[in-house]
């Protein structure tokens, strides 16, 4: 898991500085922001979302395959009323996967057109702290909770869950203000309404999820009472 990490944030960004560089010596009479831009439009964009369609589908049905193997081994429950279980526990999680599925993949693959390299790739960047959020989960299984790894890991998934779910938001607006010399609060005045509200519902389950990790880590890291004397 971590390698794949590791690998995954040389190739991106090694494959943005080997295409500039490549640029620059063929076509010198460019500036370098044209070899910038044409580094940041690669395959990979479209082609990573046809990519996370099926992982999509996978992660649901394995959601519910644990759920049905959970509940089976307790009290023996039908089918249905196990998926229906599921349903209602998981009902933000689904939400999340059926509006990739049904809007984003559409959207970033047909709607935008050419345009939008920049911030689906920023969307990207989302998935970093999924493989810590998943370490937690195993830790958590073999009963490591206690250790220094598992404290370890918890911080490392604030602080990447923070800065590439939460703080990227703000981040792209800033970035797009940048680039047309407007402010910050300008920005969401200056662009179409839709993009605000795609952005909304992207960033609330983010924040709500958020939540939930601070208490867990608020939780972890609060030191139990000393037992009294006597």
């Amino acid at each position: 898991m971590l390698l794949t990490l590791a690998w995954g944030s040389l190739f991106f960004p090694g494959l943005f500085v080997l295409s500039t560089w490549w640029l620059r010596r063929a076509r010198p009479e460019w500036t370098y922001h044209d070899c910038v831009m044409i580094s940041t439009r690669h395959w990979l964009a479209r082609e990573y979302v046809w990519f996370l369609i099926p992982y999509m589908v996978y992660d649901t049905y394995a959601m519910y395959l644990c759920e049905w193997y959970r509940t089976r081994e307790q009290d023996r429950r039908h089918t249905l009323t196990i998926f229906r279980n599921f349903l209602s526990k998981n009902r933000l999680m689904i939400t999340h996967h059926v509006v990739i599925l049904l809007v984003l993949v559409p959207v970033t693959q047909r709607l935008r057109g050419e345009l939008g390299d920049f911030f689906v790739g920023c969307i990207f960047t989302a998935e970093l702290s999924t493989p810590f959020v998943s370490l937690g989960r195993v830790l958590i299984q073999l009963k490591r909770q206690h250790t220094l790894l598992y404290k370890v890991n918890g911080i490392l998934t604030l602080t990447t869950f923070l800065s590439c779910r939460i703080l990227l938001f703000p981040f792209m607006y800033w970035s797009y203000g940048h680039h047309q010399r407007l402010s910050l609060f300008q920005v969401p005045f200056r662009i179409p309404l839709h993009c605000n509200m795609a952005n909304a519902v992207l960033i609330a389950p983010q924040i709500y999820w958020f939540s939930l990790l601070c208490k867990k880590a608020a939780r972890l890291f609060d030191t139990p009472p000393a037992g009294k004397d006597g």
